[in-house]
């Protein structure tokens, strides 16, 4: 009997962030797709609504086949960066959220530093009241200040790197950690 060796799979990777919105996103998800398969992980990438025609609204095609990506996902790349305000895109926010809930690992890059409160402080006005909690001067509502990049949902959930190359790289270590 003849037996060849099984073809390795490789690990796939969602990209999640708003980078589908840059002006230059297709160079872009090049760029990171290619940095993927340098580590030997394939990029699955999000959908844009550029997909197959159909007639349901082009939003909801975009969301099942962004959902159907994220299960056959191994692993998510997130960028987290702000994106308008002060916290990241909340459809990246709700794909990092699907993928924790589906035991997928999740490595998030483009967080800025410091802490959360502290990127608070400095856009909006706040003071610490009488029993310590930072709230925002106007409405009075607490800002988290656990001291961590994100709300704590996020930041306990996942792993932090400082580039999408090192996410990508710690993706890969915690794939290769990983029981297939």
């Amino acid at each position: 009997m003849n037996f060849k060796p099984e073809a390795a799979v490789r690990p796939q990777i969602y990209l999640a962030g708003p980078d589908v919105f840059r002006p230059d996103a297709r160079d872009h998800f090049v760029w990171l797709a290619a940095a993927c398969d340098a580590l030997g992980l394939a990029a699955l990438l999000p959908a844009d609504g550029n997909e197959e025609q159909s007639a349901e609204a082009p939003e909801a095609r975009i969301y099942e086949a962004n959902m159907q990506r994220l299960r056959g996902a191994d692993g998510v790349v997130a960028n987290l960066a702000c994106f308008r305000g002060l916290e990241p895109d909340s459809g990246t926010v709700f794909e990092v959220g699907a993928a924790v809930a589906l035991q997928i690992p999740v490595v998030a890059y483009g967080v800025p530093a410091g802490s959360y409160a502290d990127r608070a402080r400095s856009a909006l006005p706040c003071a610490v009241d009488a029993s310590g909690v930072l709230r925002e001067n106007d409405s009075g509502i607490a800002v988290e200040d656990f001291g961590q990049p994100l709300n704590l949902m996020l930041a306990c959930s996942i792993h932090i790197a400082p580039t999408p190359e090192a996410a990508l790289q710690k993706m890969a270590e915690l794939l290769a950690l990983r029981p297939r």
